[in-house]
């Protein structure tokens, strides 16, 4: 644990000036592989290490998103306060849905069909709501005092990437110190074989349920962040599908079931949103029927999974992390 902390220490050093050297563009989308991470990370907990395949993330974000955007908007609070309410509503709804699935003994594709269902009913009341703006979704103020304590700042300040980072690191550092303790071996031993886990005396439910919970609050971070940083959440943003895949991909990519698996995915999916995005805002002469059309960024995650599932079933930390041993 101890060096896994010393290494995380040293990526957040490491990472920290890029701010400061990165034009405003690119600056956003560094902020974006944080984000990216925050999910990958909390899906990873919950799918990697706790073997209770997700494909509902986005109920969980958009729970922390939208009670941020509420009690900021409505309240006044400050965002982190928001963030707070909102890791601990997504845990309890996280924590009431994995009893029901974990209790009636969905697994493997019905326990993520039903992750799915969870999220989609969630979209579907945010979308129906007037209390949190319908369709139209909510805006938070533009103006206001700066700082801190309210997480808002100039376009394009560095303290944006900052707070991701603090938040980012948190969360991988929340995964490491949970691990080494005796409720994450537990967890483990649940994945690895649920019947000789119970024989040996572990409450299989109880640490299921933990993993769902911890994984529900630390999404719950990063839903809050994006409402904070882009002042604007609607029910397709906060709960539709691509969310949910925006919290598998890197981890799937990364390698799950590994600590730095996830970081190092969003680092390469966060890139490769932007190249797709740009791709189709002004794309070359040769490629110019892609202008305006949406969905390549689907297509080409799609053949990036595909090629990283067939080439490395590990992912890209599992592949290399092995050489050097």
């Amino acid at each position: 644990m101890t060096r896994r902390l010393i290494v995380l220490a040293v990526i957040g050093v490491a990472l920290a000036p890029l701010p400061l050297l990165l034009p405003a563009a690119q600056e956003a989308v560094a902020v974006r592989a944080l984000l990216f991470a925050m999910m990958a990370v909390a899906w990873n907990l919950m799918s990697g290490f706790g073997g209770l395949f997700s494909f509902g993330h986005a109920a969980y974000f958009g729970l922390g998103a939208y009670t941020t955007a509420l009690l900021t908007i409505e309240l006044g609070l400050s965002p982190w306060i928001g963030m707070l309410a909102g890791m601990a509503v997504a845990a309890a709804f996280g924590a009431l849905t994995g009893y029901l699935a974990v209790r009636y003994r969905l697994k493997g594709a019905y326990f993520a069909l039903a992750t799915f269902a969870f999220a989609e009913m969630l979209r579907l009341a945010a979308l129906n709501s007037e209390l949190v703006g319908g369709a139209v979704g909510l805006t938070l103020p533009v103006t206001g005092e700066q700082g801190w304590w309210t997480l808002r700042f100039d376009v394009g300040d560095p303290a944006y990437f900052w707070v991701a980072l603090l938040l980012m690191l948190g969360s991988v550092a929340t995964v490491i110190v949970l691990l080494n303790s005796r409720a994450g071996l537990n967890l483990l031993a649940v994945r690895e074989d649920e019947t000789a886990a119970a024989a040996a005396g572990v409450a299989v439910v109880r640490h299921k349920i933990m993993a769902i919970g911890v994984s529900a609050a630390l999404t719950a971070v990063a839903g809050g962040f994006y409402s904070v940083y882009y002042l604007f959440v609607s029910p397709d943003l906060a709960f539709g599908a691509s969310v949910s895949i925006q919290a598998i991909l890197p981890a799937v990519i990364g390698g799950v079931g590994t600590v730095w698996g996830p970081l190092i995915g969003a680092a390469v999916l966060a890139p490769l949103s932007d190249m797709a995005a740009t791709l189709v805002r002004t794309p070359p002469e040769f490629l110019a029927f892609l202008q305006g059309r949406s969905g390549l960024d689907v297509i080409m995650y799609a053949v990036l999974l595909i090629v990283v599932v067939l080439a490395m079933p590990r992912g890209l930390y599992g592949r290399f992390a092995r050489r050097p041993r």
